[in-house]
């Protein structure tokens, strides 16, 4: 439970973490190690100095590590651990859903692992769905529309295997759609995380969530034109969030954007873990305020009201948790105990 400088106590779930091994062991080839130092250069550019880890630790850090930074000197009361298969990469994939599975069974209440499938395996990708609801009970799956796969450079939303996929998650309550549609990573193409083909299906498919995370960055004005207009389409605030500290006017730019057109209800905290650790963003989030010239152009401002939501309450909502019984379980759990 974060604690703010007045004493108040703010739910936190980390909507968008990952426990990968993207050690040199198992990179399957020179896209492995490329795609590992993308993110270590994401990692090195936009956090504190003192927030920094050496590359070795970066490519592939322990559960028990995880768990300190998330729950016990992290703020987080709960984190959604996304999944990212990437097997034309690395050996055993690089954040597959049995590892995280197998890491979050170590603290029971703690985290939402969500699954992963690939459209482009036709038939095997329903099958795959199935097992993940089966096997996993998810509530969410993370997509990733520029992975590689053989010859295939990338995916639309819009594919035709794609909409087969979606109503099969639809009708199998797996409501909640997280789609990488952000910043580029080596050696993944750009414009297949273009966020034009998120405006098709969230027309057509409503009874799924879709957070667009990274908020579609850099391309903030096709994102919010989509998202003003389609009720079910949110923000993860991955990678926008760790320019509080590198250029805040930058942020304060962005946010205010986002609240202007998508709203304080549809935006979602996420630390990006392991490129950046939750305290530092949440802290810097909490005490943030936005410049009165842009607050004043805007209309907008960033409320107390608006940060628990965004940090929390947001997540909750989706992910049906209740919140009061949440804080309960938490204060009793063994890491509570330990970390007091």
């Amino acid at each position: 439970m974060y604690t703010t400088p007045d004493g108040e106590e703010v739910f936190i779930i980390d909507g968008h973490t990952h426990f990968w091994d993207g050690s040199p062991e198992n990179q399957k080839n020179i896209h492995g190690k490329q795609f590992i130092d993308c993110f270590y250069g994401y990692h090195s550019s936009l956090s504190p100095k003192d927030k920094l880890w050496t590359r070795e630790q970066f490519a592939k850090y322990s559960a028990d590590k995880m768990y300190h930074d998330l729950f016990v000197d992290g703020p987080d009361d709960m984190a959604i651990v996304q999944s990212t298969y990437l097997k034309d990469f690395y050996k055993n994939g690089f954040n597959t859903i049995e590892r995280n599975h197998e890491m979050a069974q170590g603290q029971p209440g703690r985290f939402i692992v969500n699954g992963a499938y690939d459209p482009r395996d036709g038939e095997e990708a329903l099958e795959y769905i199935h097992f993940l609801k089966e096997t996993y009970d998810v509530k969410g799956v993370k997509l990733y529309t520029a992975e590689w796969k053989g010859e295939s450079r990338g995916w639309k939303l819009t594919d035709p295997n794609s909409y087969r996929c979606l109503e099969l998650c639809q009708k199998l309550g797996i409501t909640n759609v997280h789609i990488h549609k952000g910043p580029t990573i080596i050696p993944l193409d750009k414009d297949a995380f273009d966020v034009h083909d998120v405006d098709h299906v969230a027309t057509d498919f409503q009874g799924l969530n879709f957070i667009i995370e990274h908020c579609g960055l850099p391309r903030l004005d096709d994102f919010c034109w989509i998202a003003v207009q389609e009720t079910n389409v949110y923000g993860g605030l991955a990678v926008a969030l760790p320019f509080i500290h590198s250029r805040p006017r930058y942020f304060a730019e962005v946010i205010s954007e986002l609240l202007f057109w998508v709203g304080e209800d549809k935006l979602l905290f996420g630390s990006d873990y392991a490129i950046w650790t939750p305290r530092w963003l949440v802290e810097k989030f909490w005490n943030f305020e936005i410049p009165e010239d842009i607050k004043q152009e805007h209309g907008v401002d960033l409320t107390k009201e608006a940060k628990r939501k965004i940090l929390g309450l947001n997540a909750a909502r989706l992910y049906n948790i209740d919140v009061e019984a949440q804080k309960v379980r938490l204060k009793n759990s063994p890491l509570a105990v330990a970390a007091e």
